[in-house]
């Protein structure tokens, strides 16, 4: 009986502008995307400004202790709200210093009363989706979007079982990572650890056992890619951990969440995360995440996120900008995946389940 090979995508879905013009206007402005973390806002005018899909918006904590986030525009002449990071009584336009409440109302303008019906009050900031998802925040462009239990069934809970200190955590380090690829081509690279055992030697013998590494594509329902693993042995493990300190000590796993965000816990319950953001069709930036309690100084989590950046990283850098240059080859031809029926370290099935949600994104 011949089975039908499952072949990769065509090479125009990562180098054709059309189809990332496509993808800014439709995938990523109707996904949920990450912003920050909560630690980032942590008193009423707290904000941060940040960009998603090509469009400027910034999150901000209310007097009522709500994290709201806004376009970043005036509703006036279009002039930018804010910009970096910072805490506000009122939100002033630098223009024409148009006054917005915390919660998106206009409060007053220079001038404004002497404009015969104007009413301030149907004048407001447009607020777009957010959600807090056990301590990051996270929004979605599209205002009928499901929520993220819809999108990620299961995940919050989960992630309470591994990282039972989350509700205390805050950002320790941001490590960025520039890479000259389409984003496609570093969360396929993430999604899958089949080069792991020949390109990642660090982290397949110093952190994980590969011949214990599965990815369920289909666990849990929902767009969520679940790894799992065992920890090496503990005289192989490049940073002490206590393998009594509670159930899942001794695990890794990692959940991405579709379509450009991914929570990992490494062995130790260390919680560290991915989020990508696509700049052009051939190009992305990867931002790592490292977390301690309360951003409390840790040497092991310092050391691990320099390990990280220099190993795994950097490795990862060069694989990802290589296959990027290749699939501008004319001499490329999509290739058969490696579907095990097994799943297990050697298999691609994660890869065929992305690139099913890749095509029907822009199909």
């Amino acid at each position: 009986m011949n089975i039908p090979l499952t072949h990769s995508l065509e090479a125009r879905y990562y180098t054709d502008p059309e189809i990332f013009g496509n993808e800014l206007n439709g995938l990523l402005s109707r996904t949920w995307q990450f912003a920050g973390h909560v630690a980032d806002i942590p008193n009423v005018g707290d904000y941060f400004a940040f960009e998603i899909a090509g469009q400027s918006l910034f999150a901000i904590r209310g007097r009522d202790a709500v994290v709201r986030t806004f376009y970043n525009v005036c509703q006036h002449r279009a002039h930018e709200m804010v910009s970096g990071t910072g805490n506000t009584r009122v939100v002033v336009c630098p223009y024409h210093q148009w006054t917005y409440e915390l919660t998106g109302g206009l409060r007053a303008g220079p001038n404004v009363k002497s404009v015969p019906g104007f009413d301030r009050e149907k004048i407001c900031l447009t607020e777009v989706r957010t959600e807090d998802f056990n301590g990051f925040l996270f929004v979605n462009l599209d205002k009928d979007a499901a929520p993220m239990d819809d999108w990620f069934p299961g995940v919050r809970a989960e992630l309470r079982k591994y990282v039972p200190h989350i509700d205390t955590l805050a950002p320790l380090e941001w490590v960025e990572c520039p890479e000259n690829c389409n984003w496609k081509v570093s969360v396929e690279n993430y999604s899958e650890c089949y080069h792991c055992p020949t390109n990642h030697p660090t982290f397949a013998e110093g952190v994980v056992k590969p011949e214990t590494y599965d990815i369920q594509p289909d666990a849990g329902g929902g767009y969520v890619l679940r790894h799992v693993t065992e920890c090496q042995s503990l005289e192989s493990m490049t940073y002490p951990i206590d393998l009594d300190s509670n159930e899942h000590a001794g695990d890794y796993q990692s959940w991405f969440l579709w379509p450009m965000f991914s929570f990992q816990c490494y062995p130790g319950n260390v919680l560290n995360t991915y989020h990508w953001r696509a700049n052009d069709v051939d190009n992305c930036t990867v931002w790592r995440g490292w977390y301690t309690e309360n951003g409390h100084e840790s040497d092991v989590i310092r050391g691990l996120a320099v390990q990280d950046r220099e190993t795994t990283v950097e490795e990862d850098i060069r694989l990802v900008e290589s296959v990027h240059r290749g699939l501008k080859s004319k001499g490329y031809v999509p290739g058969p995946l490696v579907l095990d029926p097994a799943c297990g370290v050697m298999s691609e099935h994660s890869i065929a389940k992305l690139q099913q949600w890749m095509r029907e994104a822009v199909d």
